[in-house]
């Protein structure tokens, strides 16, 4: 059962009971991200979300761990382009003393210079841990690619140079203007009293007064197709290539998370086995979506030979157009329903998950969504929905690639990106 409730400053309240469980995941998400940062400021976000565990007033950084490992619990926090969320699982008994922890970091961090001096290394560090391995800098250099020139493609963890030189003052001047009653949303699901939780949160967060801060200023992409090569001496090659999506809540969503299932979504995908079972071309390959609240992407990603690279992209592209000019067969659709069914049911038996999906539903769609509705909507989707939408999005103009490796003499050419 799912309650809502919104306080009246309009932080939203949001629960998923389910009587069965033993756990509590209470998260306190917050509808601004990266995207909502300057170019001076960009990992603000990401370096609030790691302040909040330094200390509060009553409570230094040792004492918030030891209180939480005190209750056999997890406590943790997330930054995205969109939001952030600071959570925390734990047996049901123990959802009082985690929620009034988790309130305490949120409301109440000093930030002190001393753990902000320490912190900013700490950053940095994950930077340079985050570009020292391949695959994720990959990832990570597409989104900011495909995205270059709007504030939805800076980094998440921001730069060397912005994290550098970001002040104590501009840390808390970003979260007092980004830390908005309309923007919080508090979600909990699993073995949870709703009543219990909103008389443990309402006075607590009541008193934070709605304010008014500027709009982030941001641009649709419209960019047509790009090549972007990174030489790097590497055993692989990696590519990820990319093409246009669709936002979080588009209609269409269903058809392109079935999509992607066929494209490279498991083991039994076109691409896993053309790639790598037919030819043993690569050991990891695999197809995603970037879905945020007004754009996206579906990305194709494989790490291969030098010698095989141009190969990998070719059959990429063939698989692309294959599904523009033929209509997937029903018993290939009706596979890839059952599992993406299969996973949003699975997904059901964690509170963690559960937690996740009520505050997205709250951040994308305004509202919840019964998983009745959701198996329904991918139970409707036809095969001729699949073409139509490949048709609409798998094209030369707007396809995006990355390689990363020694690709100085591979040839590759923009020329290439025709589907």
């Amino acid at each position: 059962m799912i309650t809502t409730t919104t306080l009246k400053n309009g932080v939203r309240v949001v629960t998923q009971r389910v009587d069965h469980m033993h756990t509590v995941t209470t998260g306190i998400w917050v509808a601004s991200g990266t995207r909502h940062e300057s170019p001076e400021n960009n990992g603000v976000a990401h370096f609030i979300e790691h302040m909040l565990f330094k200390g509060t007033e009553r409570l230094n950084a040792r004492q918030i761990s030891r209180e939480i490992d005190s209750m056999g619990g997890i406590l943790n926090a997330f930054t995205s382009h969109e939001y952030v969320c600071y959570y925390a699982k734990v047996l049901a008994k123990f959802m009082p003393r985690s929620v009034d922890l988790l309130s305490d970091i949120f409301l109440h961090s000093t930030f002190p210079a001393d753990e902000i001096k320490r912190e900013r290394k700490v950053i940095l560090q994950e930077i340079k841990m985050r570009d020292d391995s391949p695959e994720e800098y990959i990832h990570d250099r597409f989104h900011q690619n495909y995205w270059q020139g709007e504030l939805l493609g800076m980094p998440v963890l921001g730069t060397l140079d912005t994290i550098a030189v970001l002040s104590r003052e501009a840390i808390i001047s970003h979260k007092d203007s980004r830390y908005r009653p309309r923007d919080i949303i508090i979600a909990a699901a699993g073995n949870v009293q709703h009543d219990e939780l909103v008389a443990i949160v309402e006075p607590l967060f009541s008193p934070i007064a709605s304010i008014n801060s500027s709009k982030h200023h941001d641009i649709k992409r419209n960019k047509t197709r790009e090549l972007n090569l990174t030489e790097r001496d590497m055993e692989q090659t990696l590519v990820c290539m990319g093409t246009r999506g669709l936002p979080q809540d588009h209609a269409d969503r269903y058809a392109l998370f079935l999509l992607t299932t066929i494209l490279g979504g498991g083991m039994s995908s076109r691409l896993f086995e053309e790639i790598r079972e037919k030819r043993g071309l690569a050991y990891s390959v695999y197809s995603y979506i970037i879905a945020h609240a007004d754009s996206g992407s579906l990305v194709v990603y494989a790490g291969t030979e030098k010698a095989h690279c141009l190969e990998v992209i070719d059959i990429a592209k063939r698989e692309l157009t294959r599904l523009v000019n033929e209509e997937v067969p029903q018993d290939e659709l009706d596979a890839a329903r059952e599992q993406l069914k299969g996973k949003t049911l699975m997904s059901l038996e964690s509170s963690d998950s559960l937690m996740t999906r009520l505050a997205k539903n709250e951040i994308y769609l305004k509202r919840q969504q019964s998983i009745e509705d959701v198996l329904a909507k991918y139970d409707a989707v036809s095969s001729r929905d699949l073409q139509r939408l490949s048709q609409e999005l798998f094209r030369s103009d707007y396809l995006h690639l990355e390689v990363m490796g020694c690709v100085a003499d591979l040839g590759l050419k923009e020329e290439m990106l025709e589907v």
